[in-house]
């Protein structure tokens, strides 16, 4: 972890003294672009699977991961 507070700090060094816009511009597009890449789309079917566990989950209908051990160990019995 070092290394790369290490690197953060070099950067923020480099940003304050620097007087080229150009440069400046560009790191920006490039963080903006980072964050876009990390916003996820989901489909309307994916939207819905949710909703269904989230329901599943307020209703109790769950089931521990022994037991589904158990009913896959059962089924490929």
């Amino acid at each position: 972890m070092e290394a790369i507070e290490n690197l953060k700090n070099r950067l923020i060094d480099e940003i304050l003294v620097t007087k080229n816009k150009q440069l400046l511009e560009a790191i920006e597009k490039i963080f903006t672009s980072v964050r876009n890449d990390d916003i996820i789309s989901l489909s309307s079917e994916q939207i819905e699977m949710l909703e269904m566990s989230e329901r599943d989950i307020e209703n109790n209908n769950i089931i521990s991961e022994a037991e589904l051990d158990k009913m896959d160990k059962k089924w490929l019995g």
